[in-house]
């Protein structure tokens, strides 16, 4: 492979980067937090959505999204719900928690109640318990956006005197500012999605399809110790190159493409995101230089604008206006970025219209990109934790280089 320019320079080879103390220490390993430090950082996470709760009136509150379950609970088993109580906080569940790497660690000091009846709904089981004598909870905060019509009605028919009230995205906009045990698990998801890329670098492309190499960087992140693809992989060759979450096709890669890769991996939950963008085979033409430099321009524009306290449409613009200064405004993605965590696709979000400001310790992507229809683009996406700059500023996860490399 040949790198053609350097728009940044890095110590990291194209193909696997160097180890990182910091990423390599995983929580597994000595220093690392004890199941008992974890079960006080779900148990401080509970508390302090019942405090928001309480201060809104509201007894309790039934979490029913996946992701958020997680983020309270340490563990999502198929199909739970977690009751947060006046009290107590109890995780319903139909079957018993298998303690599978992609489901996470449950907190050990949580009680757990499993359903015995077939076809049993743990969130109707939990709104039972809300009503009984035991709680008295008369209000119940449940999750509008993520319940179903039929099941909001029977939480409401099995309850018929609690006041069900939304509880909006107040779990979302907890997680969006990560702690460091979490940062840790997207520093590994990084590293690995990293591994995986770069040694497909070292592999031959030309005739492979674009299925093909998907297939092949997902069975990477696995072997590299992934829980498995943080979203379905992204390949496009040729006029498909530089669409964004292009699904891979059957398109061989030829010499003279653009090859545009997008792949995470999902660390503990933890989920991170890379993209780069190649040439294949020989020298680049001029157009794809100016295009390749033009992205690149843009995405540095939108990694240097991630400071604590910069507004979310103010690094969307910070890249999205170097590409519209250069006549690429039309069929732009309606965002820039977004932040990464339990979810790929989680808040905040950095695209024109989006409101609020960017807090420290909050990890986003940055993936501008140019498609041209019937020849093919560019796109280059970081993960990134923003930092201030007393610690050195936007904390860069995903090091795979990004020179325009002729493989």
């Amino acid at each position: 492979m040949t790198p053609v320019r350097t728009p940044v320079r890095t110590p990291v080879r194209p193909g696997r980067p160097a180890p990182r103390p910091d990423a390599l220490a995983r929580p597994d390993a000595p220093g690392a937090r004890t199941l008992e430090d974890m079960s006080d950082v779900y148990a401080a996470r509970r508390a302090l959505l019942r405090d928001r709760c309480a201060a809104a009136g509201t007894s309790a509150a039934l979490i029913t999204r996946p992701a958020n379950v997680r983020y309270l609970a340490g563990a999502f088993p198929e199909g739970a719900v977690l009751l947060i109580g006046p009290a107590e906080d109890v995780l319903f569940c139909a079957t018993s928690p298998s303690g599978e790497a992609d489901e996470g660690r449950l907190d050990e000091h949580l009680r757990l109640s499993l359903l015995s009846g077939p076809g049993s709904d743990p969130a109707v089981a939990a709104a039972d318990l809300a009503r009984s004598a035991d709680v008295r909870v008369d209000s119940l905060a449940v999750e509008e956006h993520h319940l179903t019509v039929a099941r909001h009605r029977a939480l409401g028919s099995v309850a018929p005197r609690l006041r069900l009230t939304d509880l909006g995205n107040a779990v979302e906009q907890q997680r969006v500012i990560k702690d460091e045990e979490e940062i840790a698990c997207l520093r590994i998801a990084a590293e690995i999605a990293d591994q995986a890329l770069g040694e497909l670098l070292e592999s031959i492309l030309v005739g492979r399809t674009e299925r093909h190499l998907a297939l092949e960087l997902e069975r990477r992140l696995v072997d590299h110790g992934a829980d498995g693809p943080a979203f379905p992989t992204s390949v496009g060759a040729g006029p498909h190159s530089g669409r964004a979450r292009h699904r891979p096709s059957d398109r061989r890669v030829e010499e003279g493409d653009f090859l545009s890769v997008c792949l995470g991996a999902n660390y503990r939950g933890y989920r991170c995101e890379i993209g780069r963008t190649f040439v294949i085979g020989t020298t680049p033409a001029d157009w794809q230089i100016e295009l390749y430099d033009l992205v690149f321009a843009a995405q540095r524009a939108g990694r240097e604008a991630l400071v604590p306290g910069a507004a979310y449409r103010d690094v969307d613009h910070a890249a999205r206006s170097v590409l519209d200064s250069a006549g690429h405004g039309e069929g732009l993605a309606p965002w820039t970025g977004h932040g990464v965590g339990l979810e790929i696709d989680e808040d905040p979000q950095l695209a024109p219209t989006a409101m609020g400001k960017l807090d420290a310790c909050v990890p986003v992507t940055v993936e501008p990109g140019v498609h041209l229809p019937g020849r093919g683009g560019v796109r280059i996406d970081d993960t990134l934790v923003v930092r201030p700059e007393a610690d050195g500023g936007p904390e860069l996860l995903t090091i795979t280089t990004k020179e325009l490399l002729a493989l």
